[in-house]
């Protein structure tokens, strides 16, 4: 009897175990943000920017060609609000600074007594051990400091990402917004662009690069198991901002 009680609490214990991973990984694993709108991105507010003077353009109804058609009868590049190109995001940034610096004050003060409204015998007499008045007052400091700082970076990221036009501005410029996430076990990367590019500058198979894009905004990062690991826990963070030490 008892090895049958204690067979049927280990059964019990390891299906609450299966239950318990169960019930962690499910809430371990984040999930895929769901498709929204593209303008959300670069926000409600529409983008304006510096405009030159409206010049006229030349009209030729009769004309099979039309200015900055890359095709005889057609564009294929993205020309309008909802239209999609590739954006290559290619960045090698390396930065190196280095600073010293080295300060040092030495300061030295001393006054004497040599005379005391004429009370300097009877102080005498009074104190016989004092002695003569001599130095009365003295003072000395000495300061110094030295610091030493360095940075070393490099960053090296590769991506491609598709964007859709969110806004075409008065000049003819185009607003891109885009996000790619992709999901590996219970870990998200996410990949956020946005930003101002020139109709002229989307090559011929409707891609652009990321340094043809003004007012660029690139984000690139993750969720899950592996960023929860590698961020520091609450109760740190907090530490680090209210201890003044």
């Amino acid at each position: 009897m008892k090895k049958i009680q204690s067979l049927v609490g280990m059964s019990a214990l390891v299906f609450s175990l299966a239950a318990c991973s169960t019930v962690s990984e499910s809430m371990g694993s984040p999930e895929l943000t769901p498709i929204q709108n593209p303008q959300r991105i670069t926000g409600l507010v529409p983008v304006s920017t510096p405009l030159p003077a409206a010049l006229p353009q030349d009209q030729s109804p009769n004309s099979l060609w039309r200015t900055g058609a890359r095709s005889f009868f057609k564009d294929q590049r993205a020309s309008t609000i909802g239209d999609i190109l590739t954006v290559e995001i290619d960045i090698t940034d390396t930065a190196s600074l280095s600073n010293s610096t080295s300060t040092s004050r030495t300061g030295n003060q001393s006054a004497s007594i040599d005379g005391l409204f004429g009370l300097e015998a009877p102080l005498e007499r009074a104190l016989p051990g004092a002695g003569s008045l001599g130095t009365g007052l003295g003072a000395s400091s000495d300061t110094s400091s030295q610091g030493i700082g360095s940075v070393n970076r490099q960053e090296n990221i590769s991506l491609t990402v598709a964007a859709v036009i969110t806004d075409v501005l008065p000049n003819g410029n185009f607003v891109i917004a885009g996000s790619q996430e992709v999901k590996v076990n219970a870990e998200v990367r996410e990949l956020i662009v946005s930003g101002i590019i020139r109709p002229a500058d989307i090559s011929a198979n409707n891609t652009i690069a990321h340094t043809q894009m003004a007012e660029a905004r690139i984000s690139y990062g993750g969720r899950g198991d592996l960023s929860v690991i590698q961020r520091p826990r609450y109760g740190q963070r907090v530490a680090e901002r209210i201890l003044p030490f």
